[in-house]
């Protein structure tokens, strides 16, 4: 749940299954920032196994697009792993713990027999099952879901300690010592104008841009859910708000989970 939540899922533990109709017609389901919505469900709702047969199978007619993602494991990792969780099996009342996993077992084939996915858990420890779940995630998505925030600043008011990657743009030429410049920001035409028209301004956002679209397709295949990239200036106003305008919308158009902030815009210089 955990590994779903991370690559955009709303997900809810222990939903009952009778519940679950009228939670799929939320509005929350239909949110741009939402990849979907994963319900855990398992034997520690009584109700479950004479329920969820007729529940999905509605839920299909009614056009939604239902997947059964089914773990399981060998009986003796289940039983090292009730060992060192020192959780209680929710069958294993008044007998043994391998009683309860077989019985549990039982109880669940058919719903194992009808399940999209099957992935047994016995190799894996919780690094690698939550790559692999992320991994079936996001492949089920046509884009990603990586949360990515273009952060501009001054450096004079501190570094950000959320930055994943930084760069410096202080070797750029500084508007802020043209008069009639120094009091906009980099949201208007003239100090756009300014930057922008440099040929080393372009020439660097061509090389970092392609920089960037190596980058982050790595950082999104090995399963980050947030990427903060800061861009820097003197005093966060002029050359750091345009140049992180212009990478936003190079980002933004391969990756829908993009927003862009200005820290220091409005500090007074």
């Amino acid at each position: 749940m955990a590994a779903l939540e991370d690559v955009g899922y709303y997900c809810v533990d222990n939903m009952p299954v009778a519940l679950l109709p009228k939670f799929v017609e939320l509005p929350m389901g239909n949110s741009p920032d939402i990849a979907g919505i994963a319900m855990v469900m398992d034997l520690r709702e009584r109700s479950f196994l004479s329920e969820y047969t007729s529940v999905l199978e509605d839920l299909k007619r009614k056009g939604y697009c239902v997947e059964i993602l089914f773990l399981e494991a060998d009986e003796q990792v289940l039983v090292q792993r009730y060992s060192t969780t020192r959780r209680q099996h929710p069958l294993s009342h008044g007998k043994r713990l391998l009683d309860g996993i077989r019985t549990e077992k039982d109880q669940l084939n058919q719903l194992r027999a009808v399940a999209d996915r099957i992935v047994d858990t016995s190799k894996f420890n919780v690094h690698e099952l939550k790559a692999y779940i992320i991994d079936l995630a996001q492949k089920s998505k046509k884009q990603s879901l990586m949360r990515i925030n273009i952060l501009s600043f001054g450096f004079k008011y501190g570094v950000p300690p959320e930055a994943d990657l930084l760069i410096d743009v202080r070797f750029l030429p500084n508007p802020y010592f043209v008069p009639e410049l120094k009091a906009l920001n980099g949201k208007t035409q003239k100090i756009k104008d300014f930057v922008l028209k440099k040929a080393e301004t372009r020439r660097f956002l061509r090389k970092f841009c392609d920089f960037i679209d190596y980058l982050l397709p790595l950082y999104d295949k090995e399963g980050k859910s947030y990427l903060t990239l800061a861009v820097g200036c003197t005093g966060g106003r002029h050359r750091s708000v345009t140049i992180a305008q212009k990478i936003y919308d190079h980002v933004s158009a391969a990756y829908k989970h993009t927003r862009i902030t200005h820290r220091d815009i409005n500090q007074a210089g």
